[in-house]
């Protein structure tokens, strides 16, 4: 059940929030003291504290109210108060609500005010503990990850990344082939090394190919090897190929979109059977090789244009794993930047903030190269949105024109639809209460409780 906590020294105003809260089956509990109110915080779960500036006889300055607030914000940081004001002076409520206070009211209260800024804030009360809920959720599911699997150091926070992650560690120990799809840059490689380090293969070696880097005419020796002679430039003496090379652990092949249509087939025979032969030779060799493949490329419209083998793109794509572009994970942005900086420098708010608003095309590349060079542009180790020189950002939702702050016929309007609850007119405005007092402050605007 909701629950809110009263502290005022006062019996009647506690007597008179009960029967009001109470009208909206709000729980309501009652503290004379700030003593008191915070030990019922520690005993209770609370959903909102109402609490008055004053508590001793004839006192009038607030000091006793700004003293409870802070003890309240410290021990819980998230717990929405709202104030009530009598005596006290109303630039000391302000301050408070610049300081984190969700709103004050004015004694006498009024009763329709006091019930919707109530009811505003716990319902964002509930919508915090929700989300507070599935951030532990998601903590607890990564470190289970971390307990149970090698994630070869990788950083992240997002959601969509980590389900990527579970999957590669679940289909690890399974000898079938993964492919491996997503934008360049995106960490597909990491993705693979995760797959070799928890399979039953995690000791043997681990090579790599980049399909798209080498000649067509050469992705076949890269492979496969080949014999003194066998083409155009080839060394007098026999050249080992990868797949050799990686006897016993796992092949990744990044860009198998570019591997030429010979070498497909040869690549078909090895998965299906372990067998091939090095170029120029006509003796079989046999391997046991694990193999990973990746692309960016759409291998489904490879296939209709006769690029790509369809038995072959079904034999790769046993398991599918996706690796969501960076623009699809924001959440990991500012833990990746932070890592990349390893401990040279830190970033501050307006970095932070052009990091997340960026589109980041090139993915976590673009993000570590952007991360490099302000590391070595900024000053006294503190990195800023300028040091990142971020040519390309989008604007969150509602803050598009935010130069153009509400003028004072604006936020008079907001207030009087709102009937004087600030958080509601806020919110119409696009603003926090934070920000909405500090224009207030700013252009002279009054409120209710003011009067």
């Amino acid at each position: 059940m909701r629950t809110i906590l009263v502290i005022d020294d006062n019996p009647a105003v506690g007597t008179a929030l009960d029967v009001l809260f109470s009208l909206r089956e709000i729980r309501t509990l009652t503290a004379s003291s700030p003593g008191q109110g915070l030990a019922l915080l520690e005993r209770e779960a609370i959903d909102l504290v109402v609490q008055d500036m004053n508590f001793t006889a004839d006192t009038t300055s607030g000091e006793e109210g700004v003293a409870l607030f802070r003890a309240i914000r410290e021990r819980h940081p998230d717990l929405p108060i709202i104030l009530l004001t009598a005596w006290t002076r109303l630039e000391t409520a302000v301050e408070l609500v610049k300081a984190g206070a969700a709103d004050y009211l004015g004694k006498p209260w009024d009763d329709n005010k006091l019930l919707a800024t109530a009811e505003n804030l716990l319902e964002l009360s509930e919508a915090t503990r929700e989300v507070t809920r599935h951030r532990d959720e998601r903590r607890r599911r990564r470190r289970q990850l971390d307990d149970r699997y090698d994630l070869r150091g990788i950083v992240y926070a997002s959601t969509a990344l980590e389900r990527t992650i579970e999957l590669a560690c679940q289909v690890a120990r399974a000898d079938v082939p993964i492919l491996i799809t997503g934008p360049n840059g995106a960490g597909k490689e990491r993705i693979a090394e995760i797959v070799q380090a928890n399979s039953a293969a995690k000791d043997g070696p681990f090579v790599t190919v980049n399909c798209g880097a080498l000649p067509s005419e050469l992705i076949e020796a890269e492979l496969f090897g080949a014999d003194p002679g066998a083409y155009t430039g080839a060394a007098n003496r026999a050249r080992e190929g990868r797949f050799e090379a990686a006897d016993g652990g796992t092949l990744f092949l990044d860009e198998i979109g570019n591997l030429p249509l010979a070498g497909q087939a040869k690549l078909l025979r090895v998965l299906e059977s372990g067998q091939f032969e090095r170029l120029g030779s006509s003796r079989t060799r046999q391997v046991k090789v694990r193999v990973v493949s990746a692309t960016n490329a759409d291998l489904p419209a490879m296939i209709r244009e006769g690029k790509f083998r369809e038995d072959l793109y079904y034999r790769l794509n046993v398991i599918e794993l996706r690796v969501p572009p960076l623009a699809e994970r924001i959440d990991d942005v500012l833990p990746l930047a932070e890592s990349f900086l390893e401990g040279r420098a830190v970033l501050d708010e307006s970095a932070r903030t052009a990091l997340t608003a960026h589109t980041w095309p090139g993915n976590v590349r673009e993000l570590k190269n952007a991360i490099q060079r302000a590391s070595l542009l900024c000053s006294n180790g503190v990195v800023t949105a300028r040091d990142l020189g971020l040519a390309s950002v989008r604007v969150p939702a509602g803050r598009a024109g935010s130069d153009a702050e509400p003028d004072r016929e604006a936020i008079e309007s907001a207030l009087q639809r709102a009937r004087g609850v600030i958080s509601q007119a806020a919110a119409e405005l696009g603003l926090s209460r934070q920000a909405l007092y500090r224009r207030m402050d700013k252009l002279g605007v009054a409120a209710a409780s003011d009067a």
